[in-house]
């Protein structure tokens, strides 16, 4: 029997499983993942663990071009975003960023009170498209909402940063900070300290393969954060990819919509802006990284311990886990009894869940001994 829950990330990728057994479905995606490792994973001889496989993006350094608002809401001033797209290969867990802007001049580092980092699909995914439009084009920006699972704030606690200085006086070309409408051309020159500012994410952002926009926020105790433009098309240090759009910005007087900082606003640009991210894959999407799997090529949504292995993968019905076949049915109903109890002290499953696996189990076929006819 597989266990089966729906990730918000993963909806649209959601496999329907094609077991004959039945499958109970979960919507809680926090308890897939627990520190605890599953009591049986450990008697079992799982499949061997995967090799540390690393992800990194990076759009490069800063080209001292254009420097745009990027702040939350606080009192006297709307919230700005400005967004810029990555691509992922594969289910990947993103550990670490970071990204490059402007502080006023003099201001020190503890100026920093807050970071808020947002994803976003790309439109026209988590988007109205029925609405009228108030900007000239909505291909290839950010969606209209974040994706929720994977926003993270310092003041919450799901993230840790720290400021590095860079360059004490940093000059920019030009400048977005309050003239987000089309064809302003921008508001000129800027200098102020070049900033880099690293982050980590705890817990991990878990996405699918897919096209993304990165959304920092930054909060200062006086002043703005201005995110510092990077080359379009990306070049080395960069991670250049073929469908790379430009960075888009929006105010909350634009919202929903956004606009192209080079194209609608300066035609100037195209831009990118200056940001990396980090982390490890999980190819199988279970919640677990690849380095620390022990159960690769997990079904899509099924229930998994902090080894990455489903009850599924701890009591196969062809055989044990470790090789061979069953003694008889009994030796297969009790091991799915011992991996389903298991996941129930680790939270992952309920009692009332557990008793319906080891029913499934006793009714399958699984274990039991082939038997002969004879004609008379």
């Amino acid at each position: 029997m597989k266990i089966c829950f729906v990730h918000p990330n993963h909806q649209r990728h959601l496999k329907t499983p094609t077991s004959e057994k039945p499958c109970l479905v979960r919507t809680n995606a926090a308890q897939t993942v627990l520190a605890l490792a599953s009591t049986l994973s450990a008697l079992l001889l799982v499949p061997s663990q995967a090799s540390a496989a690393s992800f990194s993006f990076s759009t490069g350094d800063p080209d001292g071009k254009i420097a745009t608002l990027s702040r939350p809401a606080s009192p006297g001033k709307i919230q700005t975003e400005t967004a810029d797209d990555f691509i992922l290969t594969q289910g990947t867990f993103i550990n670490q960023a970071t990204f490059t802007g402007l502080l006023p001049s003099g201001a020190p580092l503890e100026s920093i009170s807050d970071v808020e980092i947002e994803v976003y699909h790309l439109f026209p995914i988590d988007s109205d498209t029925t609405r009228t439009l108030n900007v000239p084009t909505r291909n290839g920006s950010p969606a209209d909402v974040e994706i929720d699972d994977a926003t993270r704030d310092g003041i919450e606690g799901s993230l840790s940063f720290t400021a590095k200085l860079l360059n004490s006086s940093f000059d920019v070309s030009n400048s977005i900070v309050n003239g987000i409408n089309q064809k302003t051309g921008g508001e000129g020159p800027v200098t102020g300290q070049e900033v880099l500012i690293s982050v980590t994410f705890n817990p991990p952002i878990s996405l699918p393969a897919d096209q993304y926009f990165f959304r920092p926020e930054v909060l200062l105790s006086s002043g703005d954060f201005l995110w510092l433009s990077a080359p379009k098309p990306i070049v080395a240090p960069g991670t250049p990819f073929a469908t790379d759009k430009q960075s888009w910005i929006r105010n909350d007087d634009l919202a929903p919509d956004w606009l192209r900082i080079g194209t609608d606003i300066t035609a100037q640009g195209p831009f990118n802006a200056a940001f990396s991210l980090s982390g490890e894959l999980d190819a199988d999407l279970d919640g677990v990284p690849d380095s620390s799997d022990l159960c690769p090529d997990t079904p899509l949504g099924v229930v998994v311990n902090a080894d990455g292995c489903s009850i599924d993968q701890l009591a196969p019905c062809a055989g044990p886990a470790s090789g061979g076949t069953w003694k008889n049915h009994g030796e297969y109903v009790s091991t799915v009894a011992q991996a389903a109890g298991s996941f129930v002290l680790q939270g992952l499953i309920s009692e009332d869940e557990k008793d319906a696996i080891v029913a499934a189990a006793a009714q399958s076929n699984c274990g039991a001994k082939a038997r002969r006819t004879f004609e008379a």
